[in-house]
């Protein structure tokens, strides 16, 4: 393989690689390299972002619409926000980056074996999810991308989103320098899934430690991350790995694949999959319990409670990993017994 100067495969990165590709990024290298169900990808690392800026002489035009800034002031700071996300997705990318993430792109439709494979273009913040500077969330996802042009647009809004008015304001209200986090962008192999959500490792409405909570809707889980539909809701018990608890939710709504063109939709679940499908459980208790499964040995792995998302493929009906970090909202820094053999 090619050695890439601002290319990191999964299998090349851990945990440890978070300044390099962010929290997002060094999770999915660590569960690849655990062997875990990962669709495969690559990060476009921090380095990228940084050339990327340096190259175009961006960080003084930054600076001029950041200092003296009243992040206080909610007009002016999504002003500033747009004037810089517009500098960022209107400057072409250096020919040596986007050559690298093109040949990169075309080494993943080579592994998959598709041709233009769609992917999930996903920001990851240098200084995401550490538990002190809970970044999740404040930067963009894209799904269902298309083809090495609308890739690397995608990638682009990526670095965009380091500055949306929410980001800009957290990390003065922390008291980080603007200049000092940098963000990669994790492109993997894009999961159609029938049906997703995320698990929680230990019960957060409860801080119940020996509970595996699992939320679950039909369609991609970006449906239950964004609160557009309110999921099913599953208690599974470490110890016996018994399910406890059900609640099956009225879920009206999901996101899918658009038709044309890229990118996903919000559509009505009984138009597309069918009015039973509102109210019905939708998971079966075997995908259930092999969830609560791969949430036991996730936690065992990392030590520590973990926010994992996941989906069942349209096509295999396979169980992937999406992404896992640690939970952020645990009361008294609750900590791992292992419950299990």
């Amino acid at each position: 393989m090619v050695n890439l100067q601002y290319i990191k495969w999964f299998e090349e990165i851990d945990k440890n690689d978070i300044p390099i590709v962010g929290g997002k990024g060094a999770n999915l290298g660590e569960l690849t390299q655990r062997g875990l169900d990962v669709p495969p990808g690559f990060c476009v690392t921090a380095g990228g972002y940084i050339h990327f800026i340096k190259k175009a002489n961006l960080n003084e035009k930054i600076k001029e619409r950041i200092n003296n800034l009243n992040i206080e002031d909610s007009i002016e700071l999504q002003k500033a926000s747009t004037e810089i996300q517009n500098l960022i997705n209107t400057t072409e990318i250096p020919q040596e980056l986007a050559e690298e993430i093109v040949l990169a792109y075309g080494k993943l439709n080579e592994k998959i074996g598709i041709e233009n494979s769609e992917v999930a273009v996903r920001s990851s913040a240098t200084a995401e999810d550490l538990p002190e500077a809970s970044f999740a969330g404040q930067q963009d996802t894209y799904l269902h991308i298309k083809g090495a042009n609308e890739l690397l647009n995608h990638v682009r809004k990526c670095w965009a989103s380091l500055w949306t008015s929410r980001a800009i304001y957290y990390r003065e209200i922390q008291g980080f320098d603007h200049f000092e986090v940098s963000i990669s962008v994790v492109i993997q192999k894009m999961i159609n899934s029938e049906k997703s959500g995320v698990m929680f490792t230990a019960n957060p409405i409860n801080n119940n430690t020996e509970e595996i909570m699992i939320n679950a809707s039909w369609g991609l889980g970006e449906a239950v991350v964004s609160g557009a539909v309110t999921p099913d809701e599953y208690i599974v018990n470490k110890k016996n790995k018994e399910i406890i608890e059900k609640h099956i939710a009225e879920k009206t709504v999901m996101i899918v694949k658009k038709d044309t063109g890229v990118g996903t939709v919000e559509i009505n679940v009984g138009d597309y999959i069918g009015h039973d499908k509102i109210n019905k459980q939708c998971l079966s208790d075997e995908e259930i319990i092999l969830l609560g499964d791969y949430g036991l040995k996730i936690e065992e792995m990392y030590g520590s409670h973990q926010d994992i998302e996941w989906g069942f493929d349209k096509e295999t009906k396979e169980l992937y990993i999406l992404q896992s970090r640690p939970i952020t909202t645990l009361k008294g820094g609750a900590t791992v017994e292992k419950v299990h053999d």
